[in-house]
């Protein structure tokens, strides 16, 4: 089975694809708030969303100072059009597993 146009392997993995997928329903989204929707550590958080940047999925911006200094991150137009043509396949691939092919059992043996 071929893979569908469109798939991503930078956002397929599940702690990727579920941030990817928050910051799909945001202009901007906090850290912590990210953080906290994840279950993920500081580290780890931010590894993902380095990741994330680094292929120009992602926009990191830092305001304030001190105790008050808060870490936003944005999808950038790159990531919003690589999510949507990964969830595009995702279906597709849906799709291809519901639709019966030929009548049979795929990988039956008689």
């Amino acid at each position: 089975m071929t893979v569908p146009a469109g798939f991503d392997e930078l956002i397929h993995p599940p702690t990727r694809l579920g941030l990817v997928a928050l910051l799909a329903a945001a202009q901007w989204a906090e850290f912590g708030f990210l953080k906290e929707s994840l279950e993920l550590t500081d580290s780890a958080l931010s590894k993902q969303v380095s990741t994330l940047a680094e292929a120009g999925y992602a926009e990191v911006r830092k305001e304030g100072a001190g105790r008050r200094r808060r870490t936003l991150v944005m999808l950038t137009p790159q990531g919003r059009a690589a999510f949507d043509g990964h969830v595009a396949a995702l279906r597709q691939l849906v799709e291809r597993a519901s639709t019966p092919s030929g009548g049979g059992t795929a990988g039956a043996q008689a």
